[in-house]
């Protein structure tokens, strides 16, 4: 924090007020953003690239950065009026998972089925830009929605509120910030919140393909006897997006391969089981990587004196992809944040610590037991060991045999919340 600016008689006549000011520009932020405007509360979301609004995606290729939106998302997007208006034809709703064990033995499988759980889908498919452009459009005709594509230089908080200086523009002063700027956030750090971070010494490399076999609606994943993990999603008109979780040495040698070298890498791989699943692969897209990692913020709310900020998103918490919830559980954090503040006690203000304290405990009960599950399936996953690796296909088996397990890990991956 910094007082560099409260003793400027011209910035301080220059400042504006909201009740609440978002601090961030990806799908997290946005959505946030926009459903506190819907609540009636004077928003102002601070990002530098909302000057330049997300284009609609279109054509047969689809974009590198792809997501699984589990139920409980399609659930609040409904609530913000996103869900309909989205293009349905870019988006692949997923009624089967497959995940597969090292051992390439039948009994080492996992199948989570859609129509044995009872519901019409386990998840959707589909692009990060898709749902942006849509949240875009939405909040450029919410009248209590203001948006500034300016970058924050430093936050004062007090016990009357926050106020945010701008590079460029006036400051801003707020009841509260919702802080939804990443997983280097500059408000978390700002504020004093620590973070615990992890490497996993792993990349994700991303890349979309056109299968000669019907994907039927079916997402694979596959754990590799080296650690590697392979993920395949179905996409529309006969598409799979890949992610494939490897060593950063391994993702630099992928990033150089042309489409020849790739046929042989899928001939090879998992015994050939993608080629047989998916059939002939043919690369329809750039192939991009990035690192990953574990981040869990030690409070989700903040300063430890007037605490004015709440994170959501990646400011609060990273995860392995192989779970495909780390958008999802970002997601759940604004369900959340909205619904507390939606259905706060009328004597209460917006920064009330009572109702930031109920947010921090919601979310971090629910952070942390997926934060768990996934970096313990992960590390199960990577080790080499024949013990590792017994357990861990005896496990996937074991599971499978279980209609009780499996129906609880179904809606887990549901991801449903209350937010009315």
């Amino acid at each position: 924090m910094s007082d560099a600016h409260q003793n400027n008689p011209n910035k301080l006549a220059q400042t504006r007020t909201f009740d609440v000011a978002v601090v961030g520009g990806g799908i997290v932020g946005k959505a946030c953003a926009l459903g506190l405007a819907q609540m009636g509360l004077q928003t102002v979301q601070i990002a530098p690239d909302l000057a330049n609004p997300c284009p609609s995606p279109q054509g047969p290729q689809w974009g590198q950065r792809i997501y699984a939106f589990s139920p409980g998302t399609q659930k609040i997007l409904r609530r913000l009026q996103i869900w309909d208006a989205l293009d349905h034809g870019r988006m692949q709703p997923v009624r089967d998972m497959r995940i597969y064990g090292d051992r390439a033995q039948k009994t080492d499988q996992l199948h989570l089925s859609a129509f044995e759980s009872g519901t019409p889908q386990l998840a959707w498919i589909g692009e990060s830009n898709l749902i942006e452009h849509t949240l875009d459009q939405a909040s450029r005709f919410q009248n209590k929605l203001e948006r500034c594509s300016d970058s924050l230089q430093t936050i004062d908080v007090d016990q009357d509120g926050t106020t945010l200086h701008l590079a460029k523009s006036e400051s801003i002063r707020a009841q509260i910030v919702i802080a939804a700027d990443g997983a280097h956030s500059q408000i978390r750090s700002a504020i004093g919140i620590e973070a615990s971070e992890e490497s996993y010494s792993q990349s994700a490399v991303v890349a979309n393909w056109i299968c000669t076999h019907p994907h039927l609606e079916t997402a694979y994943q596959w754990f590799l006897p080296d650690g590697d993990i392979i993920a395949m999603l179905p996409l529309p008109h006969q598409q799979a997006s890949m992610v494939w979780s490897t060593s950063p040495e391994k993702a630099a040698e992928l990033l150089k391969l042309d489409q020849t070298a790739w046929v042989k890498q899928f001939e090879e791989i998992a015994g050939g089981a993608i080629c047989k699943q998916l059939g002939n692969l043919t690369l329809n897209s750039e192939v991009a990587a990035f690192p990953l990692r574990k981040i869990r913020a030690k409070r989700f709310i903040g300063p430890a004196q007037f605490p004015k900020v709440v994170l959501i998103g990646d400011a609060a918490h990273v995860m392995h992809p192989l779970a495909g919830q780390g958008l999802n559980l970002g997601m759940r954090d604004v369900a959340s944040l909205l619904h507390i503040l939606n259905q706060r006690e009328a004597f209460r203000s917006l920064s009330d610590l009572v109702l930031l304290r109920r947010y921090e405990r919601q979310r971090q009960g629910d952070t942390d037991a997926l934060l768990w599950v996934t970096d313990k399936l992960k590390k199960l996953f990577s080790g080499s060991s024949s013990a590792e690796r017994q357990i861990r296909n005896w496990g996937l088996g074991l599971v499978n045999k279980s209609h009780f397990i499996k129906q609880r890990l179904i809606e887990r991956a549901l991801g449903d919340i209350d937010f009315e």
